[in-house]
């Protein structure tokens, strides 16, 4: 084969100008020279930069949302759609499934913490209804939203209002669209809450009928058989709930206070602790499942477990001063009397972490109302017969205020009011000196 001449590696002999060679590079130069003034102004990007990370869609977010929701985890639930909601704060349909979650997982909450939940549930199915007012799915929602908000409403007032809203709601989302399963099975706990059995019943029947394969049309249908106080029977539809969605924790809430209502405890016991091992699992600090079985265990006369559940709660949840009221209630029933007094103090009045015997952490105190009223009443009456009336005061003179018509309220306050009373007596009988002859 021929091989050409060998030439030094460096040694460049020139070639003749060529004018459209020339002309090539000069254009060439002036656009490099152009493209580098763009990036030095910021209008060009340069080449192999890394690209931007993209931006989740409200899709995916819901879809997240639908799963935590289905694993039970209902606080991971609601952040993934307000997620979804911030890249797409017009899907009515988001906020409608929103305020859905929001409502079921108050069912989880104690009294004060359920009702900012449920004033955040009202206002994210008020969006939807704002962006979709004649959505059927949205007023059934509403619907359910409303009624459960009577539950942790100030006044009777209030809650009449929002029962009234919730029926208004109920009845336009059939009136949209007859075949709404969930508005039908929302109506009819509307009419339980109405005290009307009766129809209540016969639409719960008809919502399973239509979908017997839906969690809300179960659980609907044995929470109207519950208040009429077919407790058997309400079991078996709320175990079929529980069949449908295995991790929704406050079915087995339900299940077990129905067979506590049975007197059957241990079966009672066995689904409280269900609940509990799901959220175990789960990695979820839900303390209802212990207070649960504290209550059970209370009423049994087992006031050493009783109090072992109580004071779990506490270590999941130090803050909450409604798990300190229950403890202080096992440990007055089991005549721990002076060990009930800081708990309650706790609960009632507030106390520093100084001050606070279980966690050491502050804890602020729960106004007055029906939910808290045994705090209150146990507080005031352990401390009159303990001797420390001066603390004993305000608390009977809060009940006084707050109940002056009740006669089981007033008769503790006045039985205490005597008790220290009695006291003083005897204290400044004891201090007198006897007058000399």
């Amino acid at each position: 084969m021929r091989v050409p001449s060998r030439r030094y590696l460096f040694h460049n002999p020139g070639r003749q100008s060529n004018p459209w060679r020339l002309l090539l590079w000069g254009a060439l130069i002036m656009a490099g020279v152009t493209a580098l003034r763009g990036i030095q102004a910021g209008d060009i990007q340069p080449l192999f930069q890394p690209t931007p990370t993209a931006t989740r869609s409200a899709t995916s977010y819901r879809e997240e949302g639908t799963a935590f929701f289905e694993a039970g985890n209902l606080d991971a639930a609601i952040s993934a759609y307000k997620d979804a909601l911030a890249v797409n704060p017009s899907d009515y349909v988001g906020w409608t499934e929103l305020a859905r979650i929001q409502t079921y997982s108050a069912s989880l909450l104690t009294q004060d913490r359920r009702r900012t939940r449920m004033a955040e549930a009202r206002e994210s199915i008020d969006t939807a209804i704002i962006l979709a007012p004649q959505d059927s799915m949205a007023n059934a929602v509403k619907a359910f939203v409303y009624n459960w908000s009577g539950s942790s409403a100030s006044n009777a007032a209030e809650r009449q209002a929002f029962v009234a809203e919730a029926s208004t709601a109920a009845i336009l989302a059939v009136q949209l669209d007859n075949r709404n399963v969930l508005a039908q099975a929302y109506q009819a706990e509307i009419l339980v809450d109405q005290q009307q059995y009766d129809q209540a019943l016969q639409r719960a029947q008809m919502a399973v009928a239509l979908d017997p394969n839906s969690v809300d049309t179960r659980r609907v249908y044995a929470y109207v058989l519950e208040a009429s106080a077919a407790y058997s029977s309400a079991i078996e539809q709320y175990k079929l709930a529980a069949e449908l969605a295995p991790n929704l924790t406050f079915l087995y809430i339900s299940i077990g206070q129905n067979y506590r209502q049975l007197g059957l405890h241990d079966q009672a016991l066995e689904y409280f602790d269900r609940a509990a091992t799901i959220n175990r699992v789960l990695g979820i600090s839900d303390p209802l499942p212990y207070i649960a079985i504290a209550k059970t265990y209370s009423r049994d006369g087992e006031f050493y477990a009783a109090a072992l559940n109580a004071e779990r709660a506490i270590e999941l949840d130090p803050t909450n001063p409604d798990w300190y009221g229950q403890l202080g209630i096992v440990r007055f029933r089991s005549r721990n009397y002076e060990g009930s007094i800081p708990v309650l103090i706790c609960a009632v009045n507030g106390c520093s972490a100084e001050d606070n015997p279980e966690e050491g952490v502050a804890v602020v105190g729960m106004t007055l109302n029906d939910a808290t009223l045994p705090y209150y009443y146990t507080l005031g009456s352990v401390l009159a017969a303990l001797d420390q009336c001066p603390q004993a005061f305000p608390v009977l003179e809060a009940l006084r205020a707050s109940y002056p018509t009740d006669p089981v309220v007033m008769g503790i306050v006045n039985e205490s009011t005597q008790v220290c009373a009695n006291l003083a007596a005897r204290s400044s009988s004891q201090t007198t000196p006897t007058p000399q002859p």
